[in-house]
């Protein structure tokens, strides 16, 4: 049994609230003791001196897409765990949305244990809200939440019955699963390629209003009132959904909320002149919209932040603009891309960090997302202000299909462990 400590770093623990000075000492896989301050000398089979840089509970990625099964040359399980080590996700909750989908326990039980013959990153899986993601017959929820499913969700595809998603809410709040669904109405969203508006306009494509999301999330949230289901509303993209959230959240629903990386980063202007590395699903929506996501981030409206990691190869991505594959890559340029909110909005760093840990963490039931003792030692150690040019080419995802490729970011991955071991 190996005894390790990490001393002499700048711990970052959005639990606690605790930034400042510190060390840890794992043995067995576990957290065994947390220090606060000064280190004072620890026996330990090997000592490493962070020399001043940022220890971090491992980020944790909900929303991961791969290719396995059925479309591996897009990303395998193998290439998605390697991406998210380099990147400091420790774990990752697969998709269901592959070839067959994921909703049966034999294609959660598949998932998990070949996540876990990789030995990188702790691998989990979302199971589908409805068989074969056909948002009309109700999937076997029950048999895959035995079976180890996080949570169910029908993920790009919006259930559009609103009978069938009823349904689902009712029969996951009888055993407390959690249901995951896009807030968006699909008469309005039909086609579209980007955001309503001049842009959109402009460059003759189908746009998306941003009024649709919130009258999905209404109708949403109002099954969530009549069936008291656990509900994450899936990446959501507007003010004026986040107005709706507020509301919903006011009279005493209990709905968390995801928003992805690139909604944070990016606005409707980035699609410039027909850039498909920004055509993705739901799209880049206006600068005041990425402003009050921040805003919502910072005021701990957000629970958690996702990369959502879509690999799509060359092929599909270099097609005219409405004809490409939504999505975008994001599992190594998870830590540099949220760190941005830091370095260039201000937010504080136990701050940026929450939705990256801890609020996964609780929502999904996880003893992970924290640094305390008896937890997993699923870490991270980088150094905050170190400068990164993102190459696209260099990342380890099987699709290359960043829309940060040549950006410079800043945050620099130093270590990852998962389970006391260091896979990166």
């Amino acid at each position: 049994m190996t005894t390790v400590a990490i001393i002499n770093a700048r711990l970052l623990d959005p639990a606690s609230d605790y930034d400042g000075p510190g060390g840890l000492l794992i043995q067995d896989g576990r957290i065994s003791r947390v220090i606060h301050g000064p280190a004072p000398d620890l026996a330990a089979d090997q000592i490493i001196d962070a020399d001043g840089l940022c220890l971090a509970p491992g980020l944790i990625d909900i929303r991961v897409k791969t290719g396995e099964p059925g479309a591996e040359p897009k990303e395998t399980l193998k290439s998605a765990s390697l991406a998210a080590a380099a990147g400091g996700v420790t774990t990752i909750v697969v998709q269901p949305d592959t070839d067959p989908a994921v909703d049966d326990p034999a294609m959660i039980d598949f998932i998990q244990r070949r996540g876990a013959a990789l030995n990188l990153v702790n691998v989990r899986a979302a199971g589908a809200a409805t068989k074969a993601l056909d948002g009309q017959r109700m999937a076997e929820i029950g048999l895959m939440d035995e079976a180890g499913a996080l949570y169910f969700t029908d993920g790009d595809q919006v259930i559009v019955n609103s009978r069938t998603l009823q349904r689902v809410m009712s029969y996951a709040a009888a055993f407390n699963a959690l249901i995951a669904c896009r807030p968006a109405d699909f008469w309005l969203t039909e086609g579209a390629v980007a955001a309503s508006g001049e842009l959109a306009t402009r460059l003759g494509l189908s746009g998306s209003p941003a009024i649709a999301e919130r009258i999905g999330l209404e109708r949403d949230l109002a099954l969530v009132e009549q069936t008291g289901a656990r509900f994450l509303v899936d990446q959501i993209s507007t003010e004026g959904a986040l107005d709706t959230l507020a509301r919903a959240r006011a009279k005493g629903l209990e709905v968390a909320v995801s928003v992805s990386i690139n909604h944070l980063c990016f606005n409707e202007v980035d699609i410039g002149d027909y850039r498909t590395f920004y055509r993705l699903d739901p799209p880049l929506r206006s600068e005041a919209d990425r402003q009050a996501l921040i805003e919502a981030v910072r005021e701990g409206l957000i629970d958690v932040i996702t990369s959502a990691h879509a690999p799509a190869p060359a092929e599909d991505k270099r097609r005219p603009f409405a004809e490409a594959a939504p999505g975008a890559i994001g599992l190594e340029t998870l830590l540099p891309a949220a760190l941005t909110l830091h370095h260039e909005a201000g937010l504080d760093l136990l701050d940026v960090l929450r939705p990256l840990t801890q609020g996964p963490a609780a929502l999904l039931g996880l003893d992970a997302g924290v640094l305390a003792e008896g937890a997993p030692a699923d870490l991270i150690l980088f150094d905050a202000g170190a400068p990164v040019i993102i190459d696209a080419d260099a990342l380890r995802s099987k699709s290359k299909n960043s829309p940060f490729d040549g950006r410079r970011l800043q945050g620099k991955l130093i270590g990852t462990w998962v389970g006391g071991r260091k896979v990166f």
